[in-house]
């Protein structure tokens, strides 16, 4: 009955969240689900699932789009007042010379998804943010991400795909109780022996559920989950964004990195951190 790429839900949590089937065992009795537009892997009894229908299909796209859609009306909209700003400043006279040139934090992005670093890839082009994306398993981004740094020198380094709870209602605060939290703190540990100034490396690590509190121990600036809740997949660059464009005389308002997000406080939080926004002048004619 089922097949790898059907789009289900579970009838036994409402049907609130729409899958894709990657994997089906062998007698077809249960089956490894991946979230359509959250970072999230389960596994699930094929009994407990349900194909939507065109309707349930249509309203679910359209509900994701549209809160794509308003954070990105919101990240325009603050960047034409920010842009209002720097034309004000009269250091550097921006009234009477308009020939600046912008440099915006560089974007190193390893994510344990192919598909969802696609999509993150296609909005850092949307949003003028350099980035290179790596699609990389959780377990070997600490060994892979020495060389990646070396070769790149990334301003801001995303460490992101898929974790969860392994067992439902078991001790949160056991690392080894998620899927891959403690791949994502090697990774960040990884990092910090490269770069340890939470200034020079921005870090952002995580994904649904992940174990918040230990991924800011090990030395990310920001991360999932405070409240071990499901992120959107395109949360991380949205956090990269806020940071990208925040001026490097000035710190990243918490608040703002994660009200441009589309899941929330619940879901993301973070520390103090610089931005690692530029200004130049004057722009070259070649």
């Amino acid at each position: 009955m089922w097949k790898v790429g059907d789009l289900v839900a579970r009838k036994s949590y409402g049907k609130d969240i729409c899958f894709h089937i990657v994997e089906l065992d062998r007698i077809g009795q249960s089956a490894v689900l991946k979230g359509v537009e959250v970072r999230l892997l389960a596994d699930a009894p094929c009994s407990d699932l349900e194909k939507l229908s065109d309707k349930e299909l249509q309203d679910y796209v359209a509900g994701y789009t549209r809160e794509e859609d308003d954070v990105l009306r919101l990240i325009r909209s603050r960047r034409m007042i920010e842009e209002e700003k720097r034309l004000m400043r009269s250091d550097i006279k921006f009234r009477d010379n308009h020939d600046f040139f912008e440099k915006p934090g560089r974007v190193l992005h390893l994510d344990g998804d192919g598909s969802y670093l696609e999509k993150c890839l296609m909005f850092y082009e949307e949003l003028r943010i350099p980035a290179i994306g790596h699609h990389v398993p959780e377990s070997r981004m600490s060994e892979v991400l020495p060389h990646f740094l070396e070769q790149y020198h990334p301003d801001i380094l995303i460490l992101t795909g898929h974790d969860g709870l392994l067992r439902k209602g078991q001790d949160l605060a056991n690392v080894f109780n998620y899927r891959n939290t403690e791949n994502f703190i090697k990774a960040v540990k990884a990092a910090r022996k490269y770069e340890r100034s939470f200034d020079d490396l921005i870090i952002f690590a995580g994904a649904c559920q992940s174990h918040y509190e230990s991924l800011l121990d090990a030395g990310a600036n920001f991360a999932s989950s405070p409240h071990r809740i499901l992120i959107h997949a395109l949360d991380p660059v949205f956090i990269a964004e806020k940071i990208a464009y925040t001026p490097i005389n000035q710190t990243v308002n918490i608040f703002d990195v994660v009200k441009s997000t589309i899941t929330g406080t619940d879901g993301l939080g973070g520390v103090e951190s610089r931005g690692k926004y530029r200004i130049g002048l004057p722009r070259s004619p070649y």
